[in-house]
């Protein structure tokens, strides 16, 4: 008589890495001073420097999480800081 044959054990989920929660200062460029707060009541998620008092604020979502605000931050630093070639900033064009 033959052996039964027996159920392939399902392959072990494979863990995230945690995401990180505090960051570099886009302006004093100091290591691990930002921290990023949500307030889910309000809706308003705030990274601030803790060396410079640089802070930044938007709106949120449920699924935000303190990387998406960083982000944010950083895109609207380059957005801000982005001239043309004659000196003037460049503006998104939205019609």
């Amino acid at each position: 008589m033959g052996k039964r044959k027996s159920r392939a054990k399902p392959a072990p989920r494979k863990r995230m890495d945690k995401l990180d929660t505090v960051f570099s200062c886009p302006f004093c460029n100091h290591g691990t001073s930002v921290e990023c707060r949500i307030d889910m009541k309000n809706l308003i998620g705030e990274a601030s420097c803790r060396i410079c008092q640089e802070n930044f604020s938007t709106t949120i979502t449920a699924l935000t999480e303190a990387i998406d605000i960083y982000s944010e931050w950083i895109d609207e630093c380059e957005r801000v800081n982005t001239v043309d070639d004659d000196g003037v900033p460049v503006e998104d064009d939205v019609d």
